[in-house]
């Protein structure tokens, strides 16, 4: 039963989102913090990100924004004195900050003890050499392998095993800094990045299992070393694509039940000998020729996996695992099924997919290639009656576009010789590729053969591909009921369907409802607490399963659907948010969402969770069974509010701000003649559906300018444009442009500051909590740029303009809930550049640092709420919040690491601190990027000559650093009396700027790239090498300028660390 020894409990979590390590830490630490709450101990949380719900004041007793790191957390133990520490909740991260703590005797001078897992054991399952031998031990054979440290190393081993050969770093996620190699020149580059990467300086080489099957489980073990095995999953795409992009099912569907038991006999012996208490993702691969299965790696620690494998199964594991870890024992907790969970035993009559969501447009000239290095940003996941009905509502919850399988790109346009030599390398498009292939004539044979996908899911996506074909022959018109019922029950969309007849969605819609023909809805019951379930829809169903009740305070809240750059946990956070305020306005709430790794799928988040897909035909049925009060669309991002215009002309009650307010934030034409009425100046702007028409907007508002599509969100595809050529090349490449969905041009403020103001408004009063300052100036995408709140340095009339503005925004639009205005000034004037009436990605940014829960007061608002009411009033902030964003620039080492207009960042941290300063240096040192204090030679390199980067040069010779750079730069910084060293540039001479940073000769590289492209290739090696070698790297002045003020603030002591409820008891 529960220990008694220990009352406080420190948690690590996973710091900001990337990839390979995302928000379903988020969900596994604040279901942790839940339960060990419950369980009577008090919490203390360390992470750096400030967009999670796991870091708000109300999760733990104590919670610290921090940088991840040993000195901060040293800090925190001195500080909170906890008993004990979970270090098994946050990810690799956590992990592998908590094996430091041990190594350096912290844990031991506080007397801290670690609970849920040894530590010991966690370098069995971690250390690749000691991993190796227990297995040996054990009996379960590894793939053929040997340990390197060195480059030379690996080379040996690699000619012995044979290419291609497969390269495995210790204590990393994500296969970061691993990979499949096939010769001896990517082995040198992969090992070299591999060691680096790792944190004992250690690779394993290992002989490619190429091909086979890659099958997971998913396993829980208590003190009395009783285990289950929660979760079966085939992964459907072979080894050598990495389980985070691989396409997968649960339960396995192709595998043979001794196969399974051989599966979960391994995993049990495995997860025994390295002692973990709680949860354990075991990796396996079977070769189903010789049936050989060898075991690929273990997580002892929650993981991605597992918060798939909790959703699947509705067995939380991080809820037992946390549990667990205090004292109580499988024995003692509940089981729906047969009374405990040490009976527990995976059923249901569902499917279970999940399919991964990328982001390669976003990365200029980075190859759509998957390998053993995990790129998805993110995933879905669908549950159904069939496997081609489950596969069928992943792809239509993808939220790219499309709504089916087919018809993607121009694939359908390729002859079958093209499909099958596009199929010889995995990438995001395979399973789209495979689609048009079987349409032109390829044989199941062929297609297992290209891809390595069985036999089994071929012939399902054939049968699918044959129903389409079919169906296609009544183009034009509804399709015969037969048909029409056979692809509901397969998963076709209502949108898909309407889509390739050439029809509307409307006529699917009512011929299937005269049918009858509608989705049934069926429990996942919940293991380890008594009475909840969630549900999932299918065709397949026979009766529906789902109470209703007939409650007329009822809302639905419409989640985000996948994390993706752009929309991220920001958007989750604030629907958490509104369910927790519904329901302490006594409201009973409906989470409709598909995200497997966030908290809003949990299942206690809401009264109930519809695991389902958020389109129109998904949230309708939903809607016209549940018949709720009303639905939020303005929490979710842009997936909700893609719907939200088809949702209310069918009927639907919208809450809070209107869709034809949304409208016209979203319509540049509208927005800027209501700018025009209220007289507030916005940069001169056009649209344009053709070449033509873009250069005649050119030529009336000038070059540089602005050019983006319409309807987007993240600043995708925008760019600067500076002359005619580069104009041409953007409208050439666009897509999807048209007379309704037209491009959008404006003025390019140079030079100019941005910044941003979050508002909540009744559509009659407005409170401002705060306005934040971007350190980067115009030209960085907001979500890309570090900003501070509160401002450092826009003058007091330029803040009282923007209050206004937003305020007569606001009330112009009958704005109600959550606005987010992004504002430019140049020459002293203030410009608006676009209104959000919606949730933005600052709101968690803006509640932590500001003391103000902006999701829950606008949930309150749109049932009824008045400012008024809810005493908001202005507040003095005697502390600075500094946000910094996280990119995934060492996964695409070919892109040219630099900030521009379109979002490219994955995630955030945020520093705090009682002088702008020292959180600009916290938040360097939390996105790893930690500034030099010491002394030493600072590498500059300008593309534009700015007075500023004089300004900033100079501060750093007053800290003592050494300036080098190339001719030009030196030349320039030598006019405005600045001393400095010249080096070669790349193509010069040597030594160049390249050797003296692979020397380690440079604590920091200052390098402003060229706003055009095709004047960049110099620079982006400086860069891209910057990044490899780790040196801290700034590509603006103004960040420099920053860095300059935190490096001094900093050599006065790197600060203390204090809790974010510490930070708001300071708040007047």
């Amino acid at each position: 039963m529960r220990r008694d020894d220990i009352e406080k409990i420190l948690i690590i979590g996973s710091g900001p989102i990337v990839i390979g390590q995302a928000c379903e830490f988020d969900y596994s630490g604040t279901q942790a913090c839940k339960a060990l709450r419950e369980c009577g101990y008090k919490i203390v949380l360390a992470n750096s990100n400030p967009a999670t719900i796991m870091t708000d004041p109300v999760m733990a007793d104590a919670t610290y924004i921090v940088p991840l790191n040993a000195e901060r957390l040293e800090q925190i133990i001195a500080q909170e004195r906890p008993d004990a520490l979970l270090p098994n909740l946050g990810g690799q991260t956590g992990l592998n900050l908590s094996i430091e703590l041990a190594k350096k005797g912290i844990l031991e001078k506080y007397g801290v003890k670690v609970i849920g897992v040894n530590l010991d054991a966690i370098e069995r399952g971690e250390d690749r050499q000691i991993f190796k031998d227990t297995m040996a031990k054990l009996g379960i054979e590894t793939p053929r392998s040997e340990i390197i440290y060195t480059v030379e190393d690996a080379e040996n081993v690699a000619a012995k095993l044979g290419y291609p050969v497969v390269v495995r770093p210790a204590y990393t996620m994500g296969g970061t800094g691993g990979g499949l190699v096939y010769n001896i020149e990517e082995l040198r580059m992969i090992v070299n990045c591999g060691l680096e990467a790792s944190l004992t300086h250690q690779c394993l080489i290992e002989e490619s299992v190429l091909g086979w099957e890659e099958l997971e489980v998913e396993v829980v073990r208590d003190a009395d070393n009783k285990m289950v095995a929660v979760c079966f999953i085939e992964n459907v795409d072979p080894m050598g694509v990495h389980t985070g992009d691989s396409f997968c099912v649960a339960p396995m569907l192709t595998i043979d039940k001794a196969v399974q038991d051989r599966l979960k006999d391994y995993a049990f012996r495995i997860v025994e000998s390295i002692g973990v208490i709680g949860g354990t993702n075991v990796q396996l691969a079977h070769d189903p020729k010789t049936g050989r299965i060898v075991i690929i790696e273990i997580n002892p620690r929650t993981s991605r996996s597992s918060a798939l494998a909790s959703k699947a199964t509705g067995f939380p594991i991080a809820l037992i695992s946390a549990k667990l870890a205090v004292g109580y024992t499988l024995r003692d907790i509940p089981y729906w099924r047969d009374g405990t969970l040490d009976k527990y035993a995976p059923c249901g009559d569902h499917v279970v997919v999940k399919f991964a969501r990328w982001a390669f447009e976003k990365f200029r000239g980075v190859e759509d290639k998957l390998g053993t290095q995990m790129k998805a940003v993110g995933e879905v996941m669908a549950i159904g009656k069939t496997y081609k009905e489950a596969f069928q509502k992943a792809i239509r919850a993808l939220e790219n576009g499309r709504h089916g399988l087919g018809f993607a790109k121009d694939f359908n346009r390729k002859s079958l010789t093209e499909l099958l030599d596009m199929l010889r390398i995995p990438n995001s498009e395979r399973h789209f590729i495979m689609y048009e292939a079987l349409r032109k004539g390829a044989t199941d044979e062929q297609i297992s053969a290209m891809t390595g996908v069985k036999s089994w899911f071929v012939g399902q996506m054939r049968e699918l591909v044959e129903l389409e074909e079919k169906i296609l022959h009544h183009k034009g018109s509804v399709p015969p009921d037969d048909l029409l019922i056979q692809a509901k029950k397969d998963g076709f969309s209502d949108k898909y369907l309407a889509k390739i007849l050439g029809i509307k969605e409307k006529s699917i819609r009512q011929r299937r409802t005269d049918l009858d023909v509608r989705e049934t809805w069926h429990p996942v019951p919940v293991s380890g607490v008594e009475n909840a379930n969630y549900y999932y829809s299918s065709y397949n169903g026979e009766t529906n399963e789902c109470a209703v009740s007939d409650n007329a305070k009822k809302v639905m809240i419409l989640g985000g659907g996948p994390n993706r750059i752009g929309q991220g946990i920001e958007f989750d956070y604030c629907c958490v948010h509104a369910a927790f305020a519904m329901c302490d306005a006594g409201y009973e709430t409906i989470m409709v969402n598909c995200n497997p790794e966030t908290v809003s799928t949990d299942y206690d988040t809401s009264d109930k969770l519809y695991f389902e897909p958020v389109t129109l035909e998904d949230v309708l049925q939903i809607y016209e069974a549940e018949k709720p009060e009303g639905v939020i669309v303005q929490f979710g991002g842009q997936t909700p509010l893609n719907i939200a215009r088809e949702l209310s002309e069918a009927g639907v009650k919208i809450l809070g701000t209107s869709i034809d307010s949304i409208d016209i934030a979203e319509d540049r034409d509208l927005f800027r003649h209501m700018m025009e009425r209220l007289e507030i100046p916005m940069p001169e702007s056009g649209m344009a559906a053709t070449f033509d028409e873009a250069v005649a907007v050119a030529d009336r508002i000038g070059y540089p300018l602005m050019i983006r599509p319409s309807f987007v969100l993240g600043g995708r595809g925008m760019e600067v444009i500076y002359d005619e050529p580069m104009l041409r090349e953007y409208v050439d490449k666009a897509v999807d442009v048209t007379p309704d969905r037209p491009l959008l041009l404006d003025r390019f403020l140079q030079e100019a500051l941005e910044c941003e103001a979050d508002a909540l408004s009744d559509g009659e009063n407005v409170y401002i909590p705060a306005v934040m300052e971007h350190v980067e100036l115009a030209g960085v995408h907001s979500g890309d740029s570090a900003c501070v709140i509160p401002p450092v340095s826009i003058p007091e009339k330029h803040l009282k303009t923007i209050e206004d503005y937003t305020r007569l925004i606001a009330q112009e639009l009958h704005v109600v809930g959550l606005m987010n205005m992004q504002y430019a000034i140049a020459n002293d004037t203030v410009y608006v550049l676009e209104a959000n009436p919606r949730a933005s990605r600052t709101v968690p940014l803006v509640s932590k640092v500001c003391n103000t829960q902006m999701a829950s007061i606008a949930t309150r608002l749109m049932l009824g709420a008045k400012i008024s009411d809810l005493g908001l009033k202005p507040k003095v902030i005697p502390h600075y919040g500094a946000k910094e964003a996280v990119f995934p620039f060492d996964k695409f080492p070919e892109v040219d690491p630099v900030l521009g207009p379109e979002m490219r960042s994955t995630g955030e941290v945020l520093g705090l601190a009682s002088t702008f300063g020292l959180a600009y240096y916290k938040s360097q040192e939390a996105a790893n990027a930690k500034l030099p204090t010491e002394e030493g030679t600072v590498l500059i390199s300008l593309s534009e000559k700015d007075p500023a980067a004089a300004k900033a040069a100079k501060e750093f010779i007053k800290l003592g650093f050494n300036l080098i750079g190339t001719e030009g730069t030196i030349r320039w910084l030598a006019e405005h009396g600045i001393a400095g060293e010249m080096i070669h540039k790349i193509n010069e001479g040597r030594p160049n700027v390249l050797d003296a940073i692979v020397n380690r000769q440079v604590c920091l590289v200052i390098n402003t790239p060229s706003g055009r492209r095709d004047a960049r290739a110099d620079d982006a090696s400086i860069r891209k090498a910057a990044l490899k070698y780790k040196v801290p790297y700034l590509t603006t002045v103004a960040a420099a300028v920053a860095s300059a003020q935190g490096i001094r603030v900093a050599r006065d002591g790197a600060g203390g660390v204090k809790s974010i409820q510490a930070y708001h008891a300071d708040l007047r």
